[in-house]
């Protein structure tokens, strides 16, 4: 059976988690966007005595993760650093770990879901469903890729929003 370890989302940290009995991982982008002081002094003692370790993913499973995100529609909603959660989560799993990430963030977890990577929230319930994002035209109603960067449609013009599709 591979080690069990969590792998700690800023989320995490805000709430205050990390295991004494297993492992933590983060990475450096996630310790800098600990901004409020007290999850920086939780942040710091944790770090000093050694229950939470930063390391990076690696590109390969930084690439991965883009590709499924992209299919997924999560491109539009997660920022480099959730990526980073992600994708060290699946570093570690290379490394003969099975790692949990603890998180808030109700994308990452979607992410994770589809993966099948294990999550743990802190603060909240978390989800439950795998959900999708599609990217459509208000005025034509045309669906376009996830990725698109336009904000309006190169048919018609209107405004392009997103909205949830279930799995």
């Amino acid at each position: 059976m591979p080690n069990q370890v969590y792998v700690l989302d800023s989320s995490g940290i805000i709430g205050g988690f990390f295991s004494k009995k297993l492992p933590n991982f983060t990475t450096s982008q996630v310790i800098m966007e600990i901004k409020d002081l007290k999850s920086k002094i939780f942040l710091q003692s944790a770090l000093e005595d050694g229950h939470i370790t930063i390391t990076e993913p690696t590109k390969e499973d930084l690439n991965h993760v883009e590709e499924v995100i992209t299919g997924s529609g999560d491109i539009l909603r997660l920022s480099d650093v959730d990526k980073q959660v992600i994708a060290l989560a699946l570093t570690l799993q290379k490394d003969d770990m099975s790692p949990t990430v603890v998180t808030d963030d109700y994308s990452i977890q979607n992410v994770l879901k589809i993966m099948k990577i294990p999550f743990k929230s802190v603060l909240t319930r978390g989800i439950e469903d795998v959900v999708g994002w599609i990217k459509f035209c208000k005025g034509c109603k045309k669906i376009y890729s996830p990725d698109y960067s336009l904000t309006e449609c190169e048919i018609c013009g209107s405004p392009i929003s997103r909205k949830r599709k279930k799995k």
